[in-house]
């Protein structure tokens, strides 16, 4: 078998592009700071609490919040309770709420049939550094947990690793501010209007939100998962460590460098750094070029696109057991659509979602990437990709074209739906041309026509966020989501409509469409203010105005009647 037999060989290469071949990072990130002093707050069973918090003597204070019975009623257990942290104040108040993150916990309890503050209550202070919860479920329920909240539930191992690492969260620490927004094309919200949700329906940390209809991510609860800046479909939220221009720059140098080298196309392995990184041993195979990111879902559909017409053959994903539901569900709807593109084009499923347990046999699965007769020619002839003003879709569709180039060059539309890509279409019988959907598009996909009353669409700008089909007053607009495999037509300046502008019948001046004056005539040209001259709505503001106040000094009594 050729990949076996040439292991030593493609170690080496490998070993060389690597420590070669580094990411391009921001020497001085953009940081948030934790400041703590010690204050723990233990909630649990009170007999475990207890025991917890005698551990926990070093800290500047403890408290013991007990809310589920005693575990054990042994006698020597309860001996053991009775002694431990005798100078811990406990107490029994129901448990309301817990937000927070290391250094800024406000917990709330009921306290004589209203809600206190029980941080304010126990130690004085406006609020608790670290808690750590022995409670049967987390008081907590989010899959990625803020820092500084520590679920051990009753699991041994667990609780010893908290109690090893608490007494060291005493001052300032510092994180990566992971994401940056741009709220200029964000497509969430627009004058009032309700677009895109994708990043708030992917986050795990509970991180996002919409405040005063703008997305604001939290940095003290932001783990780096990424699937915010995966799921946006514009851009406007972007991961900084890497940015995602260094890391398809990185991919590029990874996979060319290695293809020169090894003169074999290489197989790239996405894995998050801490628990993926512990099952990438020399024992991997040489053609596998593994990329280490915060989370696996830092890398997007556009990485792996890119990667595969950089001339990777295959994009394989480590998934581990601790990577957080919300992410593996993502990026299996990710995965389904990138192979489906694939599919289309007439390539194998290239992209793969593995587990720690098959890498100790992706032998086999590599020796048949590796004799595709499809995609070996394929590879010889790696894309360069033209950087844009909008890199994650550009980027995409770029490598889509690429790689359908060297396959079926396929045409053709692929109908999904739910996907961020896609057509606008208008019913040009009733649109009056008022330009409400160009003035909330976020991406510019909607453009107006200049000194020509007329309405163009790009479609390959377009991600279907739906605020111009809710702008639209007429009710006209309606979305279509596809995979456009035809680039021209993609590409290409779309007119929805045109028409000649109206001009006013009095001065001859351009002053609105067609289609909104005759619009205009119908809806209030009964009314009171036009019955007695319906050619007014023909004119443009200025020679109304003139028409009327002629019309008074004619016959100035004639407001009166």
């Amino acid at each position: 078998m050729t990949i076996i037999k040439n292991q030593p060989m493609l170690k080496q290469a490998r070993q060389q592009v690597m420590a070669n071949t580094q990411i391009l990072q921001n020497l001085i990130p953009p940081t948030v700071s934790y400041t703590t002093q010690g204050n723990v707050l233990v909630i649990g069973p009170e007999d475990l609490a207890r025991l917890a918090a005698d551990k926990l003597s070093t800290m500047n204070s403890c408290v013991i919040l007990a809310n589920e019975a005693i575990t054990s009623q042994d006698e020597a257990h309860l001996e053991a309770v009775m002694s431990a942290a005798t100078q811990v104040e406990s107490y029994y108040n129901k448990l309301v709420s817990i937000k927070g993150f290391l250094g800024q916990f406000q917990v709330k309890v009921e306290s004589d049939h209203s809600v206190s503050e029980l941080s304010v209550v126990a130690i004085r202070q406006a609020h608790f550094d670290i808690v750590l919860d022995l409670s049967c479920s987390p008081s907590i329920n989010l899959e990625m947990l803020p820092p500084g909240y520590f679920y051990v539930g009753q699991d041994q191992a667990l609780l010893a690793d908290a109690l090893a690492q608490i007494p060291d969260l005493v001052g300032q620490f510092d994180k990566p501010r992971y994401v940056k927004v741009s709220h200029d094309i964000c497509a969430h919200n627009k004058h009032g209007l309700n677009g895109c949700n994708r990043c708030l329906n992917f986050c795990p940390a509970d991180a996002i939100s919409s405040v005063a209809q703008k997305i604001e991510i939290d940095p003290y609860l932001c783990h780096g998962a990424g699937s915010c800046t995966n799921a946006c479909p514009t851009g406007a939220l972007s991961y900084d460590l890497p940015t995602p221009k260094s890391l398809h720059a990185y991919l590029e140098k990874l996979v060319s460098r290695f293809r020169l080298q090894a003169q074999t196309a290489p197989v790239v392995l996405f894995h998050d750094n801490e628990a993926g990184a512990q099952f990438i041993t020399d024992e991997l195979s040489g053609d596998v070029l593994p990329v280490a990111m915060e989370e696996i879902t830092v890398a997007s559909i556009d990485h792996w696109m890119t990667a595969l017409a950089y001339g990777a053959r295959e994009i394989l994903i480590l998934n581990t057991p601790l990577t957080a539901p919300t992410l593996t569900q993502m990026l299996k709807g990710e995965l389904a659509l990138a192979n489906r593109i694939l599919d289309e084009m007439g390539q194998p499923q290239r992209i793969r979602l593995i587990s720690p347990a098959d890498l100790t046999d992706l032998y086999p699965s590599l020796a048949i990437s590796l004799a595709w007769p499809v995609i070996m020619p394929m590879v010889q002839e790696p894309a360069k990709l033209e950087p844009t003003n909008n890199p994650k879709r550009s980027q995409l569709f770029q490598a889509i074209d690429h790689l359908n180039s060297q396959a079926a060059a396929v045409d053709n539309t692929l109908v999904l739906a739910n996907i961020p890509y896609g057509v606008v279409s208008i019913n040009s019988d009733k649109c009056t041309l008022c330009m409400s959907c160009v003035a909330t598009c976020p991406t510019q996909a909607l453009k107006d026509g200049g000194n020509t009353p007329a309405l163009k669409f790009t479609e390959q700008d377009c991600v279907q966020c739906g605020l111009c089909e809710a702008a639209c007053p007429e009710k006209v607009i309606s979305l279509a989501a596809q995979i456009n495999f035809n680039t021209q037509q993609r590409q290409q300046v779309q007119i929805l409509k045109q028409e000649p502008p109206f001009e006013c019948i009095r001065c001859g001046s351009e002053f609105a469409t067609q289609s909104m004056v005759h619009k205009m005539i119908e809806m209030v040209g009964a009314h009171s203010a036009f019955s007695a001259n319906i050619e007014r709505l023909k004119m443009c503001g200025d020679c109304r105005v003139k028409d009327m106040f002629e019309d008074i000094l004619d016959d100035p009594e004639k407001q009166l009647r």
